[in-house]
């Protein structure tokens, strides 16, 4: 029993270790990148709001490179399982998200980007290299099923909170280029069909820039703020608490008291991977919304920034709480 115990705990260990080194390593690389773009703006090399023109290149086209790739891996009965567990519990995740952001608004008056922050995690730029780097190629479908869920309320109701629109137009939702790059995605899926070497190279290649443009984006935007004045704003550590700690142990005491990771086999690891598109900080995509529909794009890079940097010790002690309570 001692022995049993003792392996357990160096597994879950090693499992932790392995991922908080990826973790850092994939952080770095994104203020790598986020250095290069705030410094071609003060070298003035280009100006800030040039970023929007990228902004509106990656929301627009390599967002739904990233979205059709990602369904693009072999059918099986097993694979469809998992994938519907894993779509289930990313919306049951975002209900409860949209319930807290609901009482955040009413009781700290948070406005539009506040709520988005909370709400929205960083799951396509971190994740998806994570797992692959961790887990293997295999799993990176659960990945993209959280992240199909978010893209789906990103371009509905984060949109409709950023621009303040009233409600939704039907026709936007369904004209949306992310939105039909899901149901072209989840139609190659499950119809197995297979498309030539060549477009799906193209699609990998542009989706591969997704985090680098974003990062530069965000350091561009961030070179035509006054640091100073942004950072001293005490509202972006309470959005940091709430993404970053809050919101993600309320995901695990879910997971943890419902059983939910053990209603299919290799449940706690498929779910796994969600829990952690969960705890990563806030989505970038919401700090290029905000410059598009013009709704305080550098109080939202800030936040992005701000909760990266706290992602170094959250995510590493998230994912130790997952693997030491939850059998993987």
């Amino acid at each position: 029993m001692l022995w049993y115990t003792y392996n357990r705990i160096m597994k879950v260990g090693e499992k932790i270790m392995e991922i908080s080194f990826l973790l850092f390593k994939q952080i770095a690389q994104f203020f790598i990148m986020i250095i290069m773009g705030y410094t071609l703006v003060k070298l003035k090399i280009v100006k800030s709001e040039d970023s929007k023109v990228l902004s509106m290149v990656c929301l627009y086209l390599i967002m739904p490179c990233v979205i059709i790739n990602s369904f693009l891996i072999d059918f099986t009965p097993e694979k469809l399982k998992g994938l519907g567990l894993a779509v289930g519990v990313a919306i049951v995740i975002h209900f409860v998200a949209w319930i807290f952001i609901k009482i955040l608004g009413k009781v700290l008056n948070f406005n539009p980007v506040e709520k988005a922050s909370v709400m929205y995690s960083n799951a396509a730029n971190m994740v998806i290299p994570v797992v692959m780097s961790v887990l293997g190629d295999e799993w990176v479908l659960y990945s993209s099923a959280f992240v199909s869920v978010q893209l789906v309320l990103l371009w509905t109701h984060c949109k409709s909170m950023l621009s303040n629109e009233k409600g939704f137009e039907l026709k936007k939702i369904y004209t949306n280029i992310n939105l039909i790059a899901i149901f072209i995605g989840i139609l190659l899926f499950i119809t197995k069909i297979h498309i030539p070497s060549v477009l799906q190279g193209t699609l990998k290649s542009v989706g591969g820039t997704v985090a680098t443009i974003s990062m530069i984006i965000t350091g561009m935007i961030m070179a035509g703020a006054e640091l100073k004045k942004v950072f001293s704003n005490g509202r972006i550590y309470l959005v940091l608490f709430f993404r970053m700690i809050f919101f993600p142990f309320i995901v695990f005491l879910i997971m943890y008291f419902t059983g939910i990771t053990k209603v299919i086999d290799n449940g706690a690891m498929i779910l796994l991977v969600t829990f952690i598109a969960t705890i990563t900080p806030t989505a970038s995509s919401i700090t290029q919304m905000a410059q598009v529909y013009g709704n305080n794009e550098q109080y939202a890079g800030a936040i992005n920034i701000m909760t990266t940097i706290a992602s170094i010790v959250t995510m590493p002690i998230m994912v130790a709480l997952y693997c030491s309570f939850i059998a993987v």
